[in-house]
């Protein structure tokens, strides 16, 4: 049982520099900022002013039609890259069926270009 521990020392070790360290750096702003606020400080400062309206008002559709633009280049990043490298061993019908997925996705962007979600006013 001596030999199972002392290969897990150093793993102890490095949890307990990890806990120490994070438990300094939770601590030290509590000893050693200053507490007094400006009003500035208090400001809203996500979006620059207060808020005036309420928090579920509807959305311009084009919002939910650039998101549907990030995730389809985001699936074509993510399935493409795996595809790539892989394209030996796939042959002929994995060449096609990403054939297919491409021009799904071409589908959805041309979809999203006539709705005039790429042009802002």
């Amino acid at each position: 049982m001596p030999e199972l521990l002392k290969d897990y020392l150093p793993i102890a070790i490095f949890m307990g520099i990890a806990a120490a360290i994070g438990l300094a750096l939770m601590i030290a702003p509590i000893l050693i900022a200053v507490r007094n606020p400006d009003p500035e400080k208090l400001s809203a400062y996500e979006c620059g002013f207060n808020a005036f309206d309420d928090a579920r008002m509807k959305f311009d559709v084009r919002f939910y039609l650039v998101s549907i633009l990030f995730i389809i280049f985001d699936l074509e990043v993510a399935f493409l890259f795996p595809w790539a490298v892989s394209l030996k061993e796939i042959g002929v019908l994995g060449f096609w069926s990403m054939m297919v997925f491409l021009g799904i996705l071409t589908i959805g962007f041309v979809y999203e270009w006539r709705k005039g979600a790429l042009e802002w006013d």
